[in-house]
């Protein structure tokens, strides 16, 4: 049959019009596909109201132009490009578009997990938000590495998946550009300390572990003459920066045979200086020279972040009342009872303890910290 009609809406409409259906005389559905499809969904919705649910106004899927798709929760058709993708749908694409989308998983995460952030904390650290807050009142509110910033980040060992503590941005960030690798996070301190073996090469070279300088381009002589003037722009930006020039960059890359001043892994990409006075230190790899500038440029927080890696920084001990609490520094306090702000005698006198003694010092039957010995200089716990 080429047509046929529908008694329902009384229109003769061409075979394609109708579902095939092998029961019948003719091979065709009694009913034409859009009335099949509303006589289903009466049926279907009468079912649901009995159930005492609602569902949503009867919608044929074919009246979609191709190209567009119906998002079921804004009821608005939309095309293609607005919603995601799900391999595991016919389509290839999300139910619902991605405003819609995102606002469905959030309800999700609400419902099943609290709110987003405990989900996310359960499926990255397995940790909960309540442990997280239990873990910020044990450090009294800051970052166990700093002793300053509000500590906002969970970090974790990156070999364990296990969580360390929670450390505000910079640090946290510090640690990556380190690789967590205590020993360049040592050679850092040493470094900005001018007591490394580049301090000391430096030393031997020209007399002085850093050079050049903002000053340096005032009293140069040359500075103004027709044969430096007629140099590269990064010779300008290293001059007026620095207070070097590209062959002074050329020959400290020689010097240090290609590798970073502070860890002398990495190939030296970038000029590192002094951030109060300007002078040049050397050249650093990106790592060593971001993970210095996360950190502040600041020894003590270099040799209180290696610690903090190996397991050394924070240590549970026995509190007054009973049970456990947090050390952070040594001398020994109680993070709880200490202020915001209220760090800066124990910063003090923690890196000079760090400074002192090693990893290993640990294994040593050493003295419990009392200040500085007899001769006046520190001695460690």
């Amino acid at each position: 049959m080429s047509s046929k009609g529908c008694p329902d809406c009384g229109e003769i409409k061409p075979a394609s019009e109708f579902w095939k259906l092998k029961a019948s005389r003719d091979g065709l559905a009694y009913y034409c596909k859009v009335c099949f499809g509303l006589r289903n969904s009466r049926s279907y919705r009468k079912k649901r109201a009995k159930l005492g649910k609602k569902t949503r106004a009867y919608r044929r899927h074919s009246d979609v132009p191709e190209g567009m798709k119906y998002c079921a929760r804004c009821k608005e058709v939309k095309s293609v490009d607005e919603f995601g993708r799900n391999r595991a749908a016919r389509s290839g694409l999300t139910d619902y578009c991605r405003p819609c989308h995102s606002e469905a998983i959030t309800e999700i995460r609400k419902r099943n997990h609290g709110s987003s952030r405990n989900y996310l904390l359960k499926l990255r650290y397995g940790v909960t938000e309540e442990q997280v807050e239990q873990m910020l009142a044990e450090q009294g509110g800051v970052c166990v590495i700093c002793l300053r910033a509000e500590p906002k980040h969970v970090d974790h060992d990156h070999m364990t998946g296990l969580v360390r503590r929670i450390l505000c941005f910079k640090c946290n960030g510090g640690l990556g550009q380190f690789d967590d690798d205590p020993d360049r996070l040592r050679l850092a301190a040493d470094y900005l300390e001018l007591r490394g073996s580049h301090a000391r090469r430096m030393r031997i070279e020209i007399g002085a572990p850093v050079f050049g300088g903002p000053g340096r381009v005032r009293w140069d002589p040359y500075w103004r003459t027709r044969g430096n003037t007629l140099k590269s722009a990064r010779h300008y930006h290293l001059r007026q920066k620095y207070g070097i020039n590209d062959e002074d960059a050329k020959w400290l890359l020689k010097l240090q045979v290609g590798h970073c001043a502070v860890c002398f892994d990495f190939p030296a990409e970038h000029v590192d200086h002094d951030h109060v006075t300007g002078a040049v230190r050397g050249l650093a790899c990106a790592g060593c020279n971001t993970g210095m500038g996360q950190l502040r440029d600041d020894p003590i927080a270099l040799r209180r972040a290696a610690d903090y890696v190996t397991g050394r920084l924070v240590q549970r001990v026995s509190a007054e009342g009973g049970g456990t609490r947090l050390s952070l520094t040594v001398p020994d306090v109680d993070p709880a009872t200490v202020p915001r702000g209220g760090w800066k005698a124990f910063w003090e006198k923690d890196g000079v303890y760090r400074k002192e003694t090693l990893p290993f010092d640990e294994e040593l039957d050493m003295p419990a910290w009392g200040g500085p010995d007899p001769e006046g200089a520190p001695r460690g716990g």
